[in-house]
């Protein structure tokens, strides 16, 4: 489909909605502080612990009495607007898609990538929990307009730093050496969560050579290590130069306003407010949804054609928010041969329901034939594919006996996850994603530096990550022998080979968990990135 800015096909409709959704918004954000202020989060319990504040069991009786007498007050206008805006969502596009100008096509394209042959893409996964402030609360995150602001700080001081490796070229030294931390200044998070360091000048000690060796990559404690043929580290800073982002729960309208106004200057390329409202199908009682899927892509690269899929098969509470497949194919830049060089990027948020299995079964199956569908009808004969990602949060582990049903989908055959060793068994260096989400602001996790720390001690881990889910009626024996302590991993990055051009060779550079989120979300962003060569004689013919 053509990529439009505005979701409306024209600027009348996109008034009236404008209109509507105005009588909307003030309903909807009284009945949001009402709930907000009934609903502390342990943050701001120990914040009135400490300060020895009394006040606020009259803090929220009075609140919630006249935030209530407010929502009454604007309920008669809410319901007129709902009555303009509800059969709009028939004809609306499913984002709002962002473009920014660029000084130069430099800025568009792969540089270097038509001369050599060879590229490096990064990628990111994280799921945000910005839902509306009071419905966060009850994931213990509040201030979702704040923190939406920080997290896209956050991101833009990592991506955008220089990407240096350091190497140790004696197994046996010893010592603390941590490539993540950024020569760059700390952006200024004090408006919420996590306290961020000021990072420190790199000492003599500190330098070393950059990439330009292979294996062993290895770097002690905090830093780049191999194993299983992947290198991977657990980083303080999201990669350098990431080009593609795949964020979830991004449900929040405004939250996701300013997080595309924190990464437009680094990300060109932007699909937010993704997913459908109202009656689906329009005209149909079948779920009603109240929240768009959550999902928002930023991305380099520009954007040839997206596609979004709302699942179907979506119950209970899950069923408000209309959850799918986004699919995009972006453009690299250009061969040798002057052939397009494209890829395809497609992020998911599954059903989150623990014991629901046969529903994400499901689910995996609509995107196996969604992807399919989509690259045949946009895949071009003159052009090369460079790669094949898929990402997001799935709602299931590799570890957790309750989720056996999706961990043997035939999904994994067709796209890998570097993280697998098979069927319900991840590789030993893997971390899990997911945090438990009473102890998010324990000293041991509410700060990036302490929360990649923590995450390199397995007895520390064990306290923060979400053990698996036993199955029902089954006790749980986790880990077996000899194995390491992982925890649920929900989030993921897949990539296919035998979908890209066949003169195309695949490598992983690094797998990364970050912890620069710390305090902001209750999950792990997950990073990967992929070597690209393209094989020249092969690619002459």
């Amino acid at each position: 489909m053509a990529l439009e800015a505005s979701p409306f096909p024209n600027g009348c409709v996109a008034g009236i909605h404008a209109v509507g959704w105005a009588f909307i918004v003030p309903c909807f954000w009284f009945l949001d502080r009402l709930i907000a202020v009934c609903k502390s989060t342990t943050l701001e319990q120990t914040q009135r612990l400490e300060q020895e504040c009394y006040l606020h069991p009259l803090k929220v009786f009075f609140g919630a009495i006249i935030f209530f007498i407010l929502f009454l007050a604007t309920a008669p206008l809410a319901f007129l607007g709902f009555i303009l805006w509800a059969p709009l969502q028939a004809c609306r596009r499913p984002f709002h898609y962002h473009r920014e100008t660029p000084s130069s096509s430099e800025k568009e394209t792969h540089r270097g990538f038509e001369l050599s042959g060879k590229a490096s893409f990064g990628f990111a996964t994280a799921n945000l929990c910005l839902l509306p402030d009071s419905l966060a609360r009850f994931n213990n995150l509040g201030h979702t307009q704040r923190r939406a602001t920080t997290i896209g700080q956050h991101i833009v001081q990592g991506v955008c730093r220089p990407h240096i490796r350091i190497f140790v070229d004696s197994p046996s030294s010893c010592g603390t050496l941590s490539p993540s931390n950024s020569i760059l200044p700390a952006v200024n998070s004090s408006t919420y969560g996590a306290t961020d360091r000021q990072a420190q000048p790199p000492n003599s000690n500190q330098r070393g050579r950059a990439g330009h060796r292979s294996a062993p990559r290895a770097l002690l404690s905090q830093g780049l290590r191999q194993q299983d043929d992947v290198p991977w580290e657990v980083s303080s800073l999201f990669p350098a130069n990431v080009d593609i982002l795949c964020l979830e729960e991004v449900f929040d309208k405004r939250a996701a306003q300013k997080l595309a106004q924190a990464l437009r200057p680094v990300f060109g390329h932007i699909l937010y407010d993704i997913g459908v409202y109202a009656c689906q199908p329009p005209c149909g009682c079948s779920s009603f949804k109240f929240f768009n899927s959550g999902m928002f892509l930023a991305s380099r690269f520009p954007l040839l054609e997206a596609q979004y899929h709302c699942f179907p098969n979506s119950r209970g509470e899950d069923a408000l928010a209309a959850k799918g497949l986004l699919s995009a194919k972006v453009l690299i830049g250009q061969n040798q041969k002057q052939k397009n060089v494209v890829g395809y990027f497609n992020c998911t948020h599954l059903h989150a329901p623990e014991g629901e299995g046969e529903i994400r079964c499901e689910q995996l199956n609509m995107i196996t034939k969604w992807i399919g569908d989509f690259q045949a009808a946009n895949k071009l004969p003159d052009e090369d594919v460079a790669f094949d990602v898929l990402c997001g949060d799935f709602n299931f582990d590799n570890c957790s006996p309750d989720d056996n049903l999706e961990q043997n989908h035939c999904l994994f055959e067709e796209y890998r996850d570097p993280c697998r060793a098979g069927p319900g068994k991840d590789k030993p260096w893997v971390i899990g994603t997911l945090l438990e989400q009473p102890t998010l602001y324990e000293d041991d996790i509410n700060t990036p530096e302490n929360l990649q720390r923590t995450l390199e001690r397995e007895e520390l881990r064990k306290r923060y990550i979400s053990p698996p889910v036993p199955a029902e009626g089954s006790p749980l024996v986790y880990p077996e022998a000899g194995q390491p302590w992982i925890g649920r991993r929900i989030d993921y990055i897949l990539y296919r080979e035998n979908s890209i051009s066949k003169h195309f060779r695949t490598e992983i550079e690094e797998v990364t968990f970050i912890t620069q989120l710390a305090g902001l979300t209750d999950h792990i962003p997950v990073g990967l990135r992929l070597n690209i060569t393209m094989d020249c004689e092969s690619g002459d013919q």
